[in-house]
């Protein structure tokens, strides 16, 4: 069982994340997934249960709990839902290292970037090389006189 101070711990990072985190009863839950893409989690749905969410990264929810877990081993995680795909509580460490929303754009971007720098770089190395072997020619005028 977690003490009330340890959920109060638990909350406090969950709030510092953008995390919500409730205490729910079950057939509040069910009500509440129904029709939903969360629809998933229903069967399990039982016993004492905290629910967590996050709407604007999917993976920090994962990374609250597998932070506080470290501490503390009398929760664990039974089910991830994500997008509509129950997850069993296995598949936590997997969804804790999802990059960010601001990680996975910086990616994209650098991806995007990487085939116009290499063109670029392409370009200007006749240019480069051009000069540098003008400069070694100088350099070795001016040494033999």
């Amino acid at each position: 069982m977690v003490t009330v101070a340890e959920l109060t711990r638990l909350r406090s990072e969950a709030r510092k994340s953008n995390v919500y985190v409730r205490v729910v009863r079950n057939t509040l839950a069910r009500r509440a997934v129904a029709g939903t893409e969360f629809e998933c989690m229903t069967s399990a749905l039982t016993g004492p249960m905290i629910l967590a969410f996050s709407q604007e990264d999917p993976g920090s929810a994962a990374r609250l709990f597998r932070d506080f877990l470290k501490g503390n081993d009398k929760l664990q995680v039974k089910l991830l839902a994500i997008g509509g795909q129950a997850l069993g509580g296995e598949q936590l460490e997997a969804v804790a290292k999802l990059p960010t929303r601001d990680e996975a754009l910086a990616s994209l971007m650098a991806m995007m970037q990487a085939p116009i720098t290499q063109f670029v770089r392409t370009m200007a190395e006749p240019h480069g090389k051009l000069v540098r072997t003008i400069a070694a020619y100088r350099d070795q005028k001016q040494s033999a006189a």
